[in-house]
């Protein structure tokens, strides 16, 4: 690794949804509640409040600490299932909407697959979301595509985070929906053309000079 950060798990969703509220949270140490989090908040007490049980043939462990120094990857795992045969282990990661149209759930899920594999030396081939709206959990198999897909992501926020940058806003439809719309401002800062401005008034004083 070139840098010593370790990127939270967090930090992956969060830049699979938005780069710039990825430097906001991680970067500025910027937070906002709206109900949309404070759902999410409440729905992670009660997956972590439980205690580890075992039922039929699988262990179920919450609340799963991981970390995987070659990944460059740290952080807590709603659930991982073992089968008490086989040893195998199956991530389950809890969210409190529905499908989403976008991959950010199943990159963060993918990360957590890699932590367990470097963590444990045993591939892992599928996990599941449970998604609260819908009471249901969605198989997610962990491709060569999605294993790529999130490798680079973990690079491209391991780069944010350690350069300090905050990207630009691009105001989305997905935007009101983010707690922290009114400290991004979106739809202001992306039209602010005062830097623009100073720059013609300074390149006109020369002209006139």
């Amino acid at each position: 690794m070139d840098d010593l950060k370790l990127v939270p798990l967090s930090a992956l969703q969060h830049f699979a949804f938005c780069p710039r509220q990825c430097a906001l949270i991680h970067n500025e140490q910027v937070w906002a509640d709206n109900w949309h989090t404070a759902k999410g908040i409440l729905l992670h007490k009660r997956v972590d409040s439980g205690d580890p049980e075992s039922r039929k043939d699988v262990r179920f462990e919450r609340a799963v600490q991981v970390c995987a120094e070659q990944l460059g990857v740290i952080g807590k795992l709603d659930l991982v299932e073992k089968n008490l045969f086989t040893g195998q282990l199956t991530p389950v990661e809890y969210k409190k909407g529905k499908n989403k149209p976008g991959n950010w759930d199943k990159v963060q899920l993918c990360a957590q697959a890699l932590c367990l594999e470097e963590m444990t030396e045993q591939p892992i081939d599928v996990g599941y979301l449970w998604y609260w709206q819908t009471r249901r959990r969605e198989s997610v198999e962990f491709s060569a595509s999605l294993r790529l897909n999130t490798q680079h992501i973990i690079e491209e926020v391991r780069h944010l985070i350690n350069s300090d940058l905050l990207p630009k806003p691009v105001y989305e439809k997905k935007c009101q929906a983010c707690s922290l719309i009114d400290i991004c401002n979106p739809q202001h800062v992306a039209k602010d053309n005062s830097a623009d401005y100073i720059a013609a008034l300074f390149a006109m004083n020369r002209d006139i000079e």
